[in-house]
């Protein structure tokens, strides 16, 4: 199980975003954010190596907020030909320096979220060690998807990332993890038009008033989203 050490990293997790999220095309905003954690979970790497935080931040700079998801990977060296996922390092109190990198590209990160949603992963608390989030709800896919490729690539989107990772067992269909990156609340984005949906991952995130709201963080569907 991953342990949430209670330290500091420089530059912070936040500043980072800031620097980074204007650059994706899914950013909704026109200039610099103006972010705060909204809330988010976590995934234990089998292996005890990568760490696997699913944050959400809202970002105030706008006419209104907007919450964003953003799957992150902490990792204690850099990943090979993973440059263009890198979102920057920091220098942890405890671990030293960490490499921070878009998790929607790095195979750990979606090897897991598919494993998540196929039952064989449970979702942590972000802040908390060894203690499973029972707020996040799953709806869980068939057995028999192939594993995710360390190959396989994703494609940001208006709304979020896809990443294809396989085939279902019963056809030659192409399998797609939608990872939503703007986040909506429940009801008001369906997993994409055309698709048929075979899994999703539910969580909430607080407004900035304080109140609760849920939405889809990952969809996983067969054919084209």
């Amino acid at each position: 199980m991953a342990v949430i050490h209670r330290t500091t990293m420089e530059p912070g997790k936040l500043q980072l975003l800031a620097a980074w999220l204007p650059t994706r095309p899914w950013y909704t905003g026109t200039g610099a954010p103006e972010l705060a954690p909204a809330g988010g979970f976590r995934l234990d790497d089998p292996r005890g190596e990568v760490g696997m935080e699913f944050m959400v931040v809202t970002d105030t700079s706008g006419g209104g907020p907007v919450a964003y998801h953003v799957p992150v990977t902490y990792r204690g060296a850099p990943l090979d030909g993973a440059g263009d996922a890198l979102v920057g390092t920091s220098e942890h109190g405890v671990l030293g320096r960490r490499w921070v990198y878009d998790g929607a590209q790095d195979p750990v990160l979606v090897a897991q979220l598919l494993a998540l949603l196929q039952g064989r992963a449970v979702p942590q608390a972000q802040s908390l060690s060894d203690t499973p989030d029972l707020s996040v709800a799953v709806s869980p896919a068939p057995a028999g998807l192939t594993a995710v490729s360390p190959s396989a690539t994703a494609q940001d989107g208006e709304h979020g990332t896809d990443i294809v990772v396989g085939a279902a067992a019963d056809g030659d269909a192409p399998v797609t993890l939608g990872v939503r990156r703007v986040l909506l609340p429940e009801g008001s984005a369906a997993g994409g038009t055309g698709a048929d949906v075979l899994g999703h991952v539910t969580a909430g995130w607080n407004l900035p008033a304080g109140d609760e709201i849920r939405g889809r963080f990952a969809v996983l569907a067969r054919g084209p989203r």
